[in-house]
């Protein structure tokens, strides 16, 4: 397989001012973590946010796969629900694919929640924390206890990772035999049953408006079609925090933000990542909900 150009074009322009990082940083950092991404990328419809200009200047989202791609990467035509062409996603399966595409000034990389085999039926059921400004780290790590305590109850597995923005994601990988509408219906469940037991802390209500200062149990991303953060990434944010797999041991100590590209580096250095075995012994979306449904 041809791979192109091994350089970086417009090496010095800078992409992240606070931090003093260019764009050969950025892709530099995603050659060094990624063995580890791509693990989690792999088979995986991709949505770019791209910002050919550095973070300061408007990006934009790409999922349609550009013209311009070069004919080695990997596209696949995924189907559209309801009126409307198939759009054409680029699926970063290597190394080569990944910087490819950092050289192309994507920041940030969202993953759908299924693979391409089996797009209709997601092997991953994520519950965002999404905490209104002001809410203190200790609320929101012992909400993130809560509800993988809920999903263990369910017999799934349960992992956690800081977003790199404000929240937490809990995430629960899933055997690929249930279709969305299931997983969304099981995950909607588990936030409601939640939020109902602290209704002054916790809410499921889609407007922000009327949230107040609850924290939001976002089921949103459980859907045909929609995407969250992929471990490892970026955020498009002052000081280039990065979306990080943890393990449950280190929540105490852990913010949403906290890791960016050298310590990012550092970590990786001496530590196996903690989303390894995510796909090593997946739930069940059916018998979790059997589960729910009989403590209802």
């Amino acid at each position: 397989m041809a791979t192109g150009s091994t350089s970086t074009s417009n090496p010095e322009k800078l992409f992240f001012p606070e931090s003093g990082l260019t764009k050969q940083n950025v892709v530099e950092y995603y050659r060094a973590v990624a063995e580890n991404m791509v693990a989690h990328l792999r088979d995986r419809p991709l949505m770019l946010r791209r910002y050919p200009d550095g973070i300061q200047h408007e990006g934009w989202f790409q999922k349609e796969a550009s013209e311009h791609f070069p004919d080695w990467l990997r596209i696949e035509t995924v189907p559209v629900h309801g009126t409307g062409s198939p759009v054409h996603h680029v699926v970063c399966d290597n190394p080569e694919t990944l910087l490819y595409l950092a050289n192309q000034a994507t920041v940030e990389f969202h993953v759908w929640l299924s693979k391409t085999g089996a797009l209709e039926n997601p092997d991953r059921l994520v519950i965002d924390l999404d905490p209104p400004r002001g809410t203190a780290v200790s609320m929101l790590r012992r909400v993130a206890r809560q509800v993988r305590d809920r999903l263990r109850a369910l017999e799934l597995p349960v992992f956690l990772q800081a977003t790199g923005g404000r929240g937490f994601h809990v995430v629960a990988p899933l055997d690929a035999r249930s279709g969305y509408g299931r997983v969304r219906e099981l995950a909607a469940g588990v936030a409601e049953r939640l939020a109902a037991s602290e209704p002054d802390r916790l809410t499921t209500e889609h407007r922000k408006e009327n949230r107040g200062h609850r924290i939001y149990l976002d089921v949103n991303r459980n859907a045909y079609a929609q995407t969250f953060i992929a471990p490892y990434s970026l955020r498009a944010r002052p000081g280039a925090p990065i979306a990080t797999p943890l393990d449950w041991s280190e929540l105490g100590r852990a913010t949403p933000n906290g890791w960016a590209p050298r310590a990012m580096r550092s970590r990786l250095a001496r530590k196996t990542d903690p989303w390894s075995s995510i796909g090593a012994a997946p739930g069940s979306a059916e018998r979790a909900a059997e589960l729910f449904q009989s403590g209802e």
